[in-house]
């Protein structure tokens, strides 16, 4: 079942191209990872999935839906959900008041609710407090759980911007570089997070430079080049591409991770 199908989407900034009529699908239960040098545009395609702007050319379908042209918001609440390359965390919050807000798109109630809090608020708080222990205690940060986000390694906001996501239920998890700025040990454990993320029913997209972590745990990979996408395949499949190995590998022989 295709969770995600991109129909030849253009987008142009005045006269520069930075998509080019690129298209793909993502199966649903798959993790796929776009890849390419800077400048490839993929933060540009990344955000035409996401709602952030719309395509100049083409369309974006999800679950079934065209969505291109919807907002943010709308785009989310369908079970689209993304993070950013640049951690946006809550500083002053405990990690587990940052999840908490995650549960924003599927909780009900207003201003009346927040001030009187009636019986079945009170009712969906205490859920919301069980699921986010569970949503923790799942990515490995439920010691950290009254702690100031500020005071994480950044392995660990990481880490805690995939719990955050968790938290609105998402059919498609779009992951903007998460390993950017992770040691070794860190990238490891993003690994094994995204896996289980992904082993636990939620389709994965992600853009990023790591070609390690991509080739560990990507099931197909599309390359973009200079807003064209030039390739498209298994990890094994894309590091034997003489397209690939040109552009993206410095013209090697091969890609030995």
């Amino acid at each position: 079942m295709t969770m995600l199908d991109i129909r030849d989407i253009t987008k142009r900034f005045g006269g520069l191209v930075a998509n080019d009529s690129i298209a793909f699908t993502v199966e649903a239960g798959q993790i796929f990872a776009v890849i390419g040098p800077n400048g490839a545009g993929k933060t540009t395609l990344f955000n035409m999935v996401a709602g952030t702007f719309p395509p100049s050319e083409g369309e974006v379908a999800f679950d079934g839906a065209v969505i291109s042209g919807r907002s943010v918001a709308e785009i989310a609440q369908s079970g689209l959900v993304r993070t950013y390359q640049l951690v946006q965390l809550f500083k002053q919050m405990t990690v587990a008041e940052n999840v908490m807000v995650g549960f924003h798109r599927v909780t009900t109630g207003g201003v009346f609710s927040a001030l009187v809090r009636p019986p079945g608020v009170r009712r969906q708080e205490r859920e919301i407090r069980e699921k986010t222990a569970e949503i923790l205690e799942f990515v490995g940060l439920s010691h950290r759980a009254d702690v100031t986000a500020d005071l994480l390694p950044y392995g660990e906001q990481r880490l805690l911007e995939v719990a955050r996501a968790l938290a609105a239920g998402p059919k498609l998890l779009l992951l903007d570089e998460p390993a950017a700025g992770l040691n070794t040990e860190e990238t490891a454990e993003l690994a094994r997070v995204v896996r289980k993320v992904n082993e636990n029913g939620v389709t994965i997209m992600l853009i990023e430079h790591d070609m390690g972590l991509v080739m560990q745990i990507a099931h197909r990979i599309a390359v973009l080049d200079f807003g064209r996408k030039i390739a498209e395949g298994t990890p094994e499949e894309i590091r034997a591409h003489p397209e690939v190995i040109a552009a993206y590998l410095g013209g090697t022989e091969g890609y030995d991770d």
